[in-house]
């Protein structure tokens, strides 16, 4: 979305409003990060709700009805997850109703998912791995499959009897950071764990007592996963360490309405050589003339951060082809190699390559329905 519709309803002092404008700009911003974006037919019924003109069950049966009436076919860019998940998301929010508990945990990835995976509220069975951006392709070492349920309860248990009684309000938000980071690196579900996560969290802090209803995670999803990762990753061999600094400061924006930047670049660590430490000046790029070649392609790009992020290993003529494509189709246009050879005036070849490499990276995707061949931007 270019145009974000929901500003001015978390912003009305109307509480209904705003309380259900909060429930659905979290919901869909959450999609983020797992790069999935909602469709505008699914935008249309939030408001609808939103006005109060719906209730929010009867908006998640509206959805559930949109994609019964659809003809069946493989939905590449999952928009029908987003949209359900997102009504799903926000009725759960919506909810006063909260336990602090494993069947809690677990519940909400059920209702989350219900339908869409086929391990809805179901524990891994299985050992994961996840290359990540943050981490330059490495992974987070994810809970053992052996012991999941086990180590869920013991964090909650600890978790429970853990008294914030005396304590500053910067031990809380490190405590908290402590907390949602050992919780997310569990992993409990094959996959909707960050959401599954963002939502058990949202209400627990509501049950400590945090409004939280700002637009902290509907604008910076992708953010607060990366703090997640960054919070559970170590390579002492390379000089990094576990960190919960980056998770702090999204807590302190959230919880103390603090305007701290929350910059995914700095989050991004770049591994080197396993006989050399890492390039400290390449890990913060947006320090002043530290790296020339990022800081001149950043001056001319104008796309979404996560496009930036991603276009970071990139050549400069790469990314300005990707910046002109992006002009020129946006995120709603479908075109195909003709056009990238009529617009860019490069070879046939060149054009195959480029939007290969485009769709490896996740800046594209491919939609049938008009033509061999075509894609689209994912509009992340």
């Amino acid at each position: 979305m270019n145009r974000d519709p929901f500003k001015e309803y978390i912003k009305q002092s109307e509480p209904d409003r705003r309380s259900r404008g909060y429930a659905w700009h979290t919901a869909i911003g959450l999609q983020a990060v797992d790069g999935l974006k909602p469709s505008k037919y699914l935008i249309d019924t939030a408001i609808q709700n939103i006005e109060g003109n719906i209730t929010i069950e009867e908006a998640q049966k509206i959805i559930d009805s949109y994609y019964e009436a659809k003809p069946r076919a493989f939905d590449e860019d999952r928009t029908e997850e987003a949209d359900k998940v997102s009504a799903r998301i926000a009725g759960l929010l919506a909810e006063k109703a909260f336990s602090f508990s494993s069947n809690e945990y677990i519940g909400i990835h059920r209702k989350l998912f219900q339908g869409i995976y086929n391990h809805a509220g179901k524990i891994r069975d299985y050992n994961i791995t996840k290359k990540e951006w943050v981490l330059d392709g490495a992974t987070v070492l994810y809970g053992s499959a052996s012991e999941l349920r086990a180590t869920l309860e013991y964090d909650l248990e600890l978790e429970k009897n853990f008294s914030y009684k005396g304590l500053s309000m910067d031990d809380i938000i490190r405590h908290l950071a402590v907390f949602i980071s050992r919780l997310w690196q569990i992993h409990i579900f094959g996959e909707g764990n960050t959401r599954a996560t963002a939502v058990f969290f949202i209400k627990y802090l509501r049950n400590l007592g945090f409004d939280a209803t700002n637009d902290i995670f509907a604008e910076n999803a992708w953010y607060f996963r990366n703090s997640l990762v960054r919070a559970n990753y170590n390579n002492l061999k390379e000089g990094i360490y576990e960190t919960t600094e980056y998770l702090e400061t999204f807590l302190r924006n959230l919880l103390l309405d603090e305007q701290n930047e929350l910059s995914n670049r700095k989050l991004h660590i770049y591994v080197k050589s396993a006989n050399q430490k890492p390039d400290i000046r390449r890990q913060n790029p947006d320090i002043d003339g530290q790296n020339p070649d990022i800081e001149a392609s950043k001056a001319t790009i104008d796309l979404p951060e996560q496009f930036q992020m991603i276009l970071e290993s990139f050549s400069k003529r790469t990314i300005s082809h990707v910046q002109k494509l992006y002009e020129n189709y946006g995120s709603q246009t479908v075109f195909g190699r003709s056009d990238v050879v009529e617009l860019l005036g490069i070879q046939k070849s060149s054009s195959s390559e480029l939007l290969k490499k485009m769709l490896q990276s996740g800046i594209i995707v491919k939609v049938s329905g008009y033509g061999k061949g075509k894609y689209r931007f994912t509009g992340i």
